[in-house]
């Protein structure tokens, strides 16, 4: 979560494993894109950061959030990736259609994750107001694309760590 405490930027606490070897696709919606055009450049420039070449990234637009975890299916089930990020942006409104998003898409990756076994990362920012949107996509509080970048290399260099010792 970020606060006034915590930045989504950085990682100067952890050790990351060079991203490589891994193959990675990011689905990013369409809706909210300036949002969701900040956390794609935050995620596509921490993989290439930490050492993943540009012709291992793979870059997949669906048209909303809700989107999000039927295409973060198909990249899985075609066996190319490690890890796939997931980039969207719900901002609440006048009606409950936030809440139900919001819950859909959430517990979509998450199955996606657990019946793939590809790490597959919730970058999704769920924010009352388009002002904490912008704070938590390079603004104040950092990039929550960065983030989920970091988590996706994480994760692709654990699932491989236990691969390679069976």
């Amino acid at each position: 979560m970020a606060t006034n405490l915590k930045n989504l930027s950085d990682f100067t606490h952890l050790s990351i494993p060079s991203a490589a070897p891994f193959q990675f696709a990011i689905i990013v919606a369409q809706w909210n894109a300036d949002i969701t055009g900040a956390l794609l450049n935050g995620a596509y420039g921490s993989l290439i950061a930490n050492g993943c070449p540009e012709f291992n990234i793979t870059v997949l637009e669906v048209p909303g959030t809700f989107e999000l975890s039927n295409a973060a299916a198909i990249a899985a089930d075609s066996k190319k990736y490690n890890a796939i990020i997931c980039l969207g942006c719900v901002i609440q409104g006048e009606t409950r259609h936030f809440d139900f998003i919001c819950h859909a898409v959430a517990n979509g990756i998450t199955e996606v994750g657990i019946k793939t076994l590809i790490p597959t990362i919730f970058g999704v920012l769920t924010t009352e107001t388009l002002e904490q949107a912008s704070d938590r996509a390079g603004g104040k509080h950092g990039n929550k694309g960065e983030e989920a970048a970091i988590t996706a290399i994480k994760m692709a260099a654990l699932a491989s760590n236990f691969k390679n010792s069976n």
